[in-house]
């Protein structure tokens, strides 16, 4: 089963845990670079990590279900 080619629709509500997901790794790797995010590491790796997996289970459960786009 090749994830990658199949197609499936999204709501805007469901984009929100993927674009926090993205938003936090930017803001990790930025904090890399500038010491005054620094004391925030932990908490934008849990931010990251649990909206990684909330992405990837609504990503998979989707795939699963054959979500099909309702015109």
């Amino acid at each position: 089963m090749n994830f990658f080619t199949r197609k499936t629709t999204w709501s805007n509500i469901e984009f929100a845990p993927f674009k926090l997901c993205i938003a936090s790794f930017y803001v990790i790797v930025g904090s890399y670079f500038h010491d005054f995010f620094s004391r925030y590491y932990l908490p934008l790796i849990i931010v990251f990590a649990v909206t990684v997996i909330w992405t990837l289970y609504m990503w998979v459960s989707k795939m699963k279900k054959g979500n099909k786009p309702k015109y």
